[in-house]
């Protein structure tokens, strides 16, 4: 799908830009009217490159903002990063776009779990990197145990490498508390670690230094954030391994250890439909701060990944058009994860917003994981096993979910897009 020159191509319509514009007039909307849309933007691939920020990045901000640095418009950056805390990932955008980021406008993948209260007072195992045991605190959890901690009291488990074995045989391990499920925040620094572990644990009912009868299923409670099987930082090639692909390791040794499926009480990150959720109900609180009286009726989604950022939109969109109609579950059918009852209890979040979105469009920018010609199957062709799927393997491939409502070069022109659309000026 090459991009002619000037020409932004959509997948329900062609829109012809005009050529580059100066930016706008800042403070004030077509008609003085207070904005009706708000942004959902990705941040890596769409703003930063690793640690580089993308330079259209700062043009669509200023595009976006007043004179004073201020926002006119409601926005939330939604990333699948989670190694960081959220107060970080705000310094971070804020150095990058020249404007003030708060925490409150950013959503991690794991942000969501602080809606997961049932599991708050329960022991959890925290895996993946970066401050893992702060973030598990920070969303309500009350008793965590990290893999070193877990590593630290069990040393016979983990074999791999031949460096970390004990010397000796250590004593038996006393007062360890019994692991009652696991979080998965994101890709772990020594895969081959965590995955003995989990599997340990998982095995074990939570007590890896009991000896092994019965194999427990169902197993324990596992909470899984960021499903993107690939992402892209400075590298040339969009195949830097994220969390999916790791989640991909554990569930087939999970398998083939026990003969079951590895089954998910939640998965959460885009394109999770109670991360979008989550992301509209932040949205509506900027709205209400700012005091704009007008209900936000529509939300615009740039990403850079047809299997997260597009999908998890248009999986969203469906829902909002189903949930207009009374029938939830038509529009997140197509996920069996999204339909189970732990997450259907958090579908209740809606309730706390004012439910007056009505659309979720997806805008795919090609600065990041996307390519011309590539990744995105045509809506024409037919679901197939040939099909290179890279989404996880909970949600079901529809090549219409993965086909944006609009393709354009950079974040500037997918803010230049809306703002045509809304007669933003």
């Amino acid at each position: 799908m090459a991009l002619g020159s000037g020409c932004l191509r959509a997948g329900r319509g062609l829109l012809r830009a005009a050529g580059p514009r100066p930016p706008p007039a800042r403070g004030r909307c077509a008609g003085g009217r207070p904005p009706a849309f708000g942004f959902l933007f990705d941040v890596d691939g769409v703003l930063v490159r690793g640690s580089q920020a993308v330079p259209a990045a700062r043009r669509a901000f200023q595009r976006l903002s007043d004179g004073g640095g201020r926002l006119r418009v409601p926005v939330v950056f939604l990333t699948n990063a989670g190694n960081c805390l959220r107060s970080a990932k705000a310094q971070e955008l804020s150095q990058a776009l020249g404007l003030q980021v708060s925490p409150e406008q950013v959503i991690l993948s794991h942000s969501p779990l602080r809606l997961f209260s049932q599991f708050h007072q329960k022991c959890m195992l925290v895996a993946g990197q970066g401050p893992v045991e702060e973030n598990a605190l920070n969303l309500g959890f009350k008793h965590v145990v990290t893999m070193e901690a877990l590593r630290k009291a069990y040393p016979l488990l983990d074999m791999v490498d031949q460096s970390r074995r004990p010397k000796e045989l250590p004593p038996p391990t006393t007062g360890f508390p019994t692991i009652e499920g696991v979080i998965l925040f994101g890709e772990p620094v020594r895969w081959e670690t965590s995955l003995q572990l989990i599997i340990d644990v998982l095995l074990s009912n939570g007590n890896p230094g009991a000896e092994l009868q019965d194999i427990p299923y169902p197993h324990l409670p596992v909470l899984a954030c960021n499903m993107d099987l690939l992402w892209m930082a400075e590298a040339k090639m969009p195949s830097r391994f994220g969390h999916g692909t790791f989640l991909l390791c554990l569930e087939n040794i999970y398998k083939k250890v026990t003969g079951r499926e590895l089954k998910y009480e939640a998965l959460i990150g885009k394109p999770s439909t109670v991360t979008y959720r989550y992301a509209e109900y932040l949205i509506q609180q900027q709205a209400e701060k700012q005091g704009w009286k007008s209900p936000i009726r529509r939300l615009y989604a740039v990403g850079d990944n047809p299997m997260s950022d597009v999908y998890g939109a248009n999986l969203y969109n469906n829902y909002l058009k189903s949930a207009h109609q009374n029938q939830v579950q038509a529009g997140v059918k197509r996920s069996p994860q999204a339909v189970s009852p732990q997450t259907e209890d958090h579908l209740q979040l809606r309730k706390d917003c004012n439910n007056s979105v009505e659309s979720c469009e997806s805008i795919l920018v090609c600065t990041g994981v996307y390519r011309h010609n590539t990744d995105v199957p045509s809506k024409t062709k037919e679901c197939t096993t040939e099909m290179v799927f890279h989404g996880h393997r909970d949600f079901c491939f529809d090549p219409s979910l993965v086909e944006a409502s609009y393709i354009v070069q950079d974040v500037n022109d997918a803010v230049q897009l809306a703002f045509k659309k809304e007669n933003w000026s």
